[in-house]
């Protein structure tokens, strides 16, 4: 079940939807439709109506059963042939959809007056009630948190130094060892398909597509003109004139057509790509086209047959295309690739449209895309597009988690092919010289490594970040013959774990202390670029953080790599930004959450630096149904990788957050002294201490400052500090520290900045050219609380290390090195 590649949605409903001047049948029924079922002699039934939440976990667990037995993945592998199973799919499946697609993607919405959603209230079920099977309070109950063990009185130091202390420590990262394993085969049932990093081996190769495209925007007052005079049977030049597009990157500031900026609605991407002979000759070779990233919704053509869609911007998505391009055989295709930026409610993001109808204020049709989160909308092909290929019969995917025994390191594997069921494995471990330390047979297994190195964080060891390569061979015995393919994937071997009061890895208490960033820079917006990169990683190894969040949303996959070369401990959030309506907690946007959620942990879940899932930032958490909508995502989450922690972000406070009860940490973003008792810096400490013993003595769980800061505009001074001057973000974040360094000898566990540097969000008078409560200016430019976090940093850092070894970190003149 790879990630939501899905291929007929445009056809299914094409002959379903209404005309353009009616109302689009997804808000008569709610949203986005459920993923549809295929019946014999006609087109699938699709169904609109909200699951009830115990049928919901009863359909989640039966789709996955279906997809085991079947052996089916959601990748797109018809290349261009009518399947024998296409009359369930709807007609015009070979040459695309005869009509744009349904809403939230087809461009603007209908006026406010056709909106059934508008005024509707959640249906009755999708509020938080009693479920067979799950547990938890009667109907509209407040969940509460289970009753502490006995302990110390709430607020007292712990006694870390106690045996007591080390024993109940040791006991419980002993019990998540032994009950991790158990709990991971478990987890794998629900991700079958996989989304494997594409590298080159042997026996598989890679084509990037990165450069420039032609590109479009759909500026038609409906924004389906591309549709309706089907763009994507010819090359893009022959239907109006082009633009020229870098990708990676976003479309909003490339251009200087101030229209582009802030477009809601279709743009059309095509590129001519040149074929090695070998790929469309040899038809052992599997050809497979790859989006890193498309936000939002995209739909795919190759040579003009519809090949994939996909929902969601920040994960990668592929469609199987040998047959269309080794039927000829052909020595180049046309990848045409259209994106939807809308948000609707039920997106993640969620957004709304709204339509402004005065006509003596608007022009007939105005409407704006509104956002409850503070970034900008970027839109377009923000990571790379590329084809590679593997053997017909290949390794799809690998699953790892580690242990340690003593000094045995411990790697579990489970690794599944697809297109042979006669076939040898062989696992090799190597360490990094490339001697083999262990090696196995077979697609399930532990390697055991004596005397193992442990993947550490930047800063906690002398030799942090230490990486094995597992090499998989397959040989597959084929029609044709037997078939080969190689795999190397990093691995890390380190553990996790989580008491009432401590985040430990490898059984040492750690502490956060990093930042929050953004996939943002000027130019080229949420595009990935690797000189960015690099400074970024510079910037934070100089600044001693040693973590950050991914927030609001998945980053890209390279990023995830360095992170595990460089021993940067990441808490991994999906695009769950901005739920602040009722309609984004129904069981509709329940669903697509939960599918988000395995996409994100299909891709990351190997990835050593990846400590923690964060399912959201900042939800309406105090709205009824948040109680049922969070167990159920905190659940699913854990069900698929029970290796690690799962949190959100809150800032809904102690007493009514219906969602916290359920996270392993407690992670709460506030601003004291900002968007409250501005300029009052006094009141922070006592503000922030009562904060903190609020949540501790409720829930007994460890807390992260997950967000803290000020906003600054580089080059303001005032002293005394006054507001957006240098000086009041550096004096905030001192009387923060203060209560931060009392606080984290008990049960605070993390401390990250809003934010790593200045990026860019909607107009409005709050914000002078974006959000400016960066420690680097958009620039990557230093301002003056940077060099406050640089010491205090290395600070903690130093005091971190003299737990660990003899040997301390020291920074010298401007470069960070460990001696």
């Amino acid at each position: 079940m790879a990630p939501r590649a899905r291929r007929a949605d445009v056809t299914r409903h094409a002959e379903a939807l209404p005309e353009l001047t009616g109302v689009p049948q997804a808000y008569v029924n709610g949203g986005v439709p459920s993923r549809p079922s295929c019946r014999k002699g006609g087109n699938p039934a699709v169904s609109r109506v909200p699951l009830p939440p115990a049928a919901l976990n009863r359909w989640l667990w039966a789709r996955a059963a279906r997809e085991r037995r079947a052996g089916t993945g959601a990748r797109s592998d018809l290349a261009g042939t009518e399947p024998a199973a296409s009359a369930c799919l709807g007609p015009g499946w070979s040459s695309g959809p005869a009509r744009a697609p349904r809403w939230p993607h087809e461009g603007p919405p209908p006026p406010p007056s056709s909106l059934a959603w508008a005024s509707r209230r959640p249906p009755d079920q999708e509020l938080a009630f009693r479920q067979d099977g799950v547990g938890g309070g009667t109907r509209d109950a407040k969940p509460r948190p289970p009753p502490p063990p006995p302990r110390s009185a709430p607020g007292a130091r712990p006694q870390a130094a106690s045996c007591r202390a080390e024993t109940m420590l040791r006991e419980r990262a002993g019990a998540w060892a032994v009950l991790g394993p158990l709990l991971w085969g478990c987890g794998l049932a629900l991700l079958q398909g996989g989304m494997l990093y594409p590298r080159e081996s042997r026996s598989r190769e890679r084509k990037e597509l990165d450069g420039l495209w032609s590109f479009r925007a759909d500026f038609s007052d409906n924004r389906r003109q591309g549709f309706e005079q089907q763009w994507y049977r010819a090359p893009l030049r022959e239907s109006g004139p082009t633009l020229d597009m870098p990708v990676p990157s976003s479309f909003n500031d490339v251009g200087q057509d101030g229209r582009l900026r802030s477009f809601v609605g279709w743009v059309w991407y095509e590129r001519e790509a040149t074929l090695p002979q070998r790929w469309t000759q040899d038809l052992g070779t599997r050809v497979v086209l790859r989006i890193g990233s498309a936000h939002y919704y995209a739909i795919v053509w190759v040579n003009g047959v519809h090949v994939a869609e996909h929902e969601g911007g920040h994960l990668p998505f592929e469609a199987d295309i040998s047959k269309l391009v080794q039927s000829g055989p052909l020595s180049s295709c046309r990848i045409t690739i259209a994106i939807n930026n809308t948000l609707s409610p039920y997106t993640l993001p969620p957004g709304t449209i709204l339509y402004q109808t005065d006509t003596s204020k608007y022009p007939k049709g105005y409407f704006v895309q509104n956002t409850n989160f503070d970034f900008f909308n970027y839109a377009g092909l923000h990571r790379s597009v590329l084809l590679y290929t593997t053997p017909i019969s290949y390794i799809d995917d690998i699953t790892i988690t580690t242990d340690v025994d003593q000094d045995i390191g411990l790697v579990n594997y489970q690794i599944f092919i697809q297109g042979s069921e006669h076939f040898q494995l062989e696992v090799f471990l190597l360490d990094a010289d490339g001697r083999t330390v262990a090696q196995g047979t077979g697609g399930q297994g532990q390697l055991q490594v004596p005397r193992a190195h442990l993947w550490w964080p930047y800063l906690m060891h002398e030799h942090p970040a230490y990486l094995y390569s597992l090499e998989v061979r397959l040989t597959a015995q084929t029609a044709d013959g037997p078939v080969s393919d190689f795999y190397t994937l990093p691995v890390g071997i380190r553990t996790v774990a989580v008491t009432e009061s401590r985040f430990l890895i490898n059984g040492k208490p750690f502490y956060f202390h990093g930042v929050n960033k953004h996939e943002d820079a000027d130019i080229r917006g949420k595009g990935f670029d690797w000189p960015l990169l690099v400074k970024d990683f510079n910037l934070l190894r100089w600044l001693g953080a040693n973590a950050f969040r991914t927030s609001h949303y998945p980053y890209a996959e390279e990023l995830m790599q360095l992170c595990d070369r460089y021993g940067i401990v990441v808490i991994d959030e999906s695009p769950g930004a901005g739920i602040a309506l009722a309609q984004s907690l129904s069981n509709v946007s329940l669903q697509h959450h939960l599918e988000v959620m395995e996409e994100m942990v299909r891709r990351d879940k190997n990835h050593p630096a990846v400590v923690m899932w964060s399912v959201a930032n900042e939800p309406a958490s105090s709205l009824k149904p948040a109680g049922y909508y969070f167990k159920t995502l905190i659940a699913h989450t854990k069900a698929l990788d029970p290796s690690r922690p799962v949190t959100f972000v809150t800032k809904s406070s102690y007493e009514a957050d219906l969602g916290v009860p359920y996270v392993d940490v407690i992670c709460v973003n506030s601003y004291y002294s900002w968007y409250h008792d501005y300029g009052h810096m006094e009141v922070i400490q006592l503000q922030l201490a009562t904060q903190f013993e609020n949540w501790y003595r409720t829930y007994q769980k460890p807390i992260i400052q997950s967000e803290y800061g000020a906003e600054t505009i580089a080059g303001f001074h005032q002293d005394p500090p006054l507001m957006f001057s240098e000086e009041y973000q550096k004096g905030l974040l001192e009387q923060y520290h203060l209560v931060l360094d009392q606080k984290r000898k008990e049960y605070v566990v993390g401390e990250l900045i809003w934010n790593f540097a200045d990026f860019m969000t909607d107009q409005s008078p709050q914000r002078a050219i974006g959000n400016r409560k960066g420690i680097f200016t958009r620039q990557r430019q230093p301002k003056s609380a940077a060099f406050l976090l640089r010491e205090r940093y290395w600070k903690l850092a130093n005091e971190t290390w003299h737990h660990q070894s003899a040997v301390k970190p020291q920074c010298v003149e401007n470069s960070p090195f460990i001696f």
